[in-house]
This record gives structure tokens, sequence and C-alpha cells, in this order.
């Protein structure tokens, strides 16, 4: 199991890795906030165990910033706020499991194994396809022509708006008050940046392009030639 550990206590985070290192786990420990957010953003990981208090953002914040990017990584929260404000806030925000400082290993370890065993939140569909391509909602998955695809998590979460929207035309405000939760800023070029390399991935390697620029307008997804 890979699970992303942010903690700044270098005791705890010591205790922690080693304990689920011995486990048979692999072990991304981070102490920062940002760092933790950027891994898990980029990366895929079985579990993360997160520190509310922690330096750079706190672990609520990448929480739901997580959510916002619809990363559905399981989260357990392990810190010292005890309090059952601070648990329903943490469980809000988008954790799975909530456990407070001081706690016993073995606790920490059947919680991690609890969440990994749940099974995910049933959907109206489990993949969308347009043409050629499809998209696994629950293992998050891409493939087009039977070929599996690599997609980061926010490259996933555009294709998956797309697909969902199949044959619209989405502009760029649309797509940076869904995507990231931004107001329109029209220097920015995250977009661009995005869909190109999105194009390079399901588009460039492939016969038919299913991402269409709309000169002056936007983007659409559709498979009519």
């Amino acid at each position: 199991m890979k699970i992303l550990l942010l903690e700044d206590d270098q005791k705890t985070g010591e205790y922690l890795s080693k304990g689920l290192n011995s486990s048979g786990h692999v072990v991304d420990w981070v102490r920062d906030g940002r760092d933790c957010l950027s891994a898990a953003l980029e990366s895929s990981y079985d579990v993360m165990v997160v520190d509310r208090m922690v330096p750079g953002l706190d672990g609520l914040l990448v929480v739901k910033t997580m959510r916002a990017a619809a990363v559905r990584t399981p989260v357990l929260f392990l810190t010292s706020m005890s309090g059952v404000d601070d648990r329903v806030e943490g469980l809000e925000a988008g954790g799975d499991d909530y456990l407070v400082k001081p706690f016993a290993f073995s606790e920490l370890a059947a919680r991690i194994n609890a969440l990994v065993r749940r099974p995910p939140i049933a959907a109206e569909k489990t993949t969308l396809r347009v043409g050629d391509l499809e998209i696994d909602l629950v293992k998050r998955t891409t493939q087009r022509g039977g070929a599996p695809v690599e997609l980061l998590p926010r490259e996933f979460l555009l294709l998956e708006h797309f697909m969902r929207n199949e044959g619209r035309v989405l502009t760029k405000t649309m797509l940076l008050e869904r995507i990231w939760n931004f107001n329109f800023d029209p220097e920015s070029s995250v977009v661009e940046t995005h869909i190109s390399r999105l194009r390079a991935k399901i588009v460039k390697p492939f016969d038919f392009p299913l991402l269409h620029t709309v000169r002056n307008v936007g983007y659409s997804l559709h498979a009519r030639r």
C-alpha cells in the first residue's frame, strides 16, 4: 500500500514511517502542507494520513483543496485537535476518518486498512465514453483505442468535465471556474497549458482528434468527423 504522510513533528513522523514501512507499506513522508498537496495532486496514493497543524498549508485546507480537485484518496486525520467541533470540521472538509493523538499504532493500522477496504461511493456511471476514448471514474484510469493513457489528477478532472459535456463548447472562463475554482483572469494561461498537455496524451498519438478548439470561443470534445 502506498501512503502519503503529512506530519511535521520529527519523532512522530519517524515513528509512523518506521511502523508503516515495517508493516509492508511504502510511505512518502512530507512535513509541509504545500508539499503534501502537490504530492496528492501529482501522484496516486492508496491512503493519506494527515496532521492538521502543519507549516505552509494546514491539513484541513490541503484536504479541502484535494476534494475540490476531485482527488478521492481516502484521508485519515491524525491530530491533537480533539474537540467534537474539530472532528466534525475535519470530516466535513473531506476526511474519511479522524484519530486523535496520542494514539495506539495498532488502531491507526486498523483504521488505514478499513479505509482501503471501504467500497467506492456508488455513482450513476462508473465509466464515460466518447468515441474510442474511455475513462473509469472509480479506478481513475483512462484509455483510448484500448491503450492506457496516463493522466495526472488535474488532467483527469479536466477530461472528465469535457466528457460529461460531450459536444458542448466550454469557454476558458467556464473551465477556470469549474476545474480550478478561479475567477476569470485573462492573463492566466493555466487552461491553455493543461489543454496542450491533454492533447499530447489523448490526441497526438492517435489518428482522429477528439478535442477541438472553437476559435475565439473555447474547446469541445466530440467524436464527430
